[in-house]
């Protein structure tokens, strides 16, 4: 990444006060504002007024993981509380991370890689227990470690037969993010889901998709924009702040991405129209391209990015978006896939090229971090002016706040 132009840390920031975080969603989904950046010009509008706002031509790419309970709480004899915060599954004979999926349908045990709250209290040889009362009889979680270094802990429970999912739906919290100063509460089980959630995995909502409602979808079928479904389980990573002052240094989180042979088919059709909802869509869309150069070239690991592979090959040995996600189709027909498991840790920043993606409609996002160099990616410098214009405007910020459509 070092032929990328250097950007600072500080060129990147703004001032958010407080009190234009959005610490809880509006009632109604759909009301939120609607700030739409076409050419160079800023106009304001609402959420429902989104289908008038897109080019007749768009068309949409959802991300329809599901956010878990992923926040687990212990209680040792002594009283003291211990967190488990559920990262991702491991596969403990290979160290791979296993389709989140199949984790979560789990019986008996599972492996997960955790961050721990009051790690020091839980004694290396301890197991942690909760009993759940469930509809169907009460169960029994237990916690043990099995990588401390790793912070690898395996969950067993009694009766064996429960999927994992089922589990820490009873045992887990929602896991808000950190910047909304909060514990959760019952109705964020509901508020921080889209409304077309469908895959478990995530540990934080693609945000951008919080403001669609069934008036919306019907108002984008009437337009006949059309629309898919993808699935990135958005992991704790996306709330990482950068730390360093040349922000090419930062290291970037991996994901896990579902794609499957549909999806391929359609956006085969729908290249030059490509709307992502969200910054988790747009990263899927784009490390799906990256990944169709590595299945052309017959690199190893094609459905592994790293963060710098879309920095490193000449212009002029880039294929087209069309050949790309050709080669992808191409791979998962001769291998008889109708889905791939893929791991991520694309880096947009100023400097990257769009392949698959004509715009974005996204919230308004943390100062100095990733997600504003993806918009600057999109929009360049004028991010700035987006996101001041936002401000005078009373714009609620984050991630239960308002929404813009940028098209360049």
């Amino acid at each position: 990444m070092n032929d990328l132009p250097e950007i600072r840390l500080d060129q990147i920031q703004y001032n958010l006060p407080d009190d234009r975080i959005a610490r809880f969603p509006l009632p109604q989904r759909d009301a939120s504002k609607l700030l739409v950046y076409k050419n160079g010009q800023i106009e304001h509008a609402t959420f429902t007024d989104l289908p008038n706002q897109l080019p007749a031509d768009s068309y949409l790419v959802f991300n329809n993981t599901r956010v878990i309970p992923a926040r687990l709480h212990f209680t040792r004899a002594t009283g003291a509380l211990i967190e488990l915060f559920l990262l991702n599954p491991v596969d403990p004979e290979t160290d791979a991370i296993p389709p989140i999926s199949q984790a979560m349908e789990a019986t008996g045990s599972v492996i997960w890689q955790v961050m721990i709250g009051n790690r020091k209290r839980w004694k290396p040889n301890e197991t942690l227990e909760t009993r759940l009362p469930t509809p169907q009889g009460e169960v029994v979680l237990r916690a043990d470690w099995f990588d401390p270094e790793q912070s690898l802990i395996r969950f067993s429970w009694e009766p064996a037969d429960r999927a994992f999912a089922q589990l820490i739906d009873y045992a887990g919290q929602i896991p808000l993010p950190p910047y909304l100063n909060r514990e959760a509460t019952d109705t964020d089980r509901d508020t921080y889901q889209t409304v077309y959630s469908e895959k478990d995995g995530a540990v934080a909502a693609p945000t951008a998709g919080l403001h669609f409602t069934p008036a919306v979808f019907d108002a984008l079928a009437q337009r006949r924009i059309g629309h898919d479904y993808l699935t990135l389980h958005v992991g704790a990573g996306t709330f990482q702040p950068i730390k360093t002052d040349d922000v090419r240094q930062h290291f970037m989180h991996t994901e896990q991405i579902v794609y499957t042979k549909d999806n391929l088919q359609n956006l085969l059709g729908q290249i030059g129209h490509i709307i992502p909802v969200g910054t988790t869509s747009m990263r899927a869309l784009e490390s799906l391209y990256w990944m169709g150069v590595k299945a052309m070239r017959q690199d190893a690991n094609p459905f592994t990015l790293d963060q710098h592979y879309a920095y490193r090959l000449p212009a002029d040995q880039q294929p087209s978006p069309n050949e790309a996600l050709q080669a992808v189709l191409n791979y998962m027909t001769i291998h008889e896939l109708e889905t791939v498991t893929a791991h991520t840790s694309i880096y947009i920043t100023p400097g990257y090229q769009l392949r698959l993606c004509r715009g974005i409609i996204t919230n308004f996002h943390q100062p100095g971090s990733t997600l504003i160099l993806l918009i600057a990616a999109l929009i360049g410098d004028d991010w700035q002016r987006v996101y001041q214009t936002a401000l005078q405007q009373d714009y609620r910020f984050l991630s239960y706040g308002d929404s813009s459509l940028l098209l360049p």
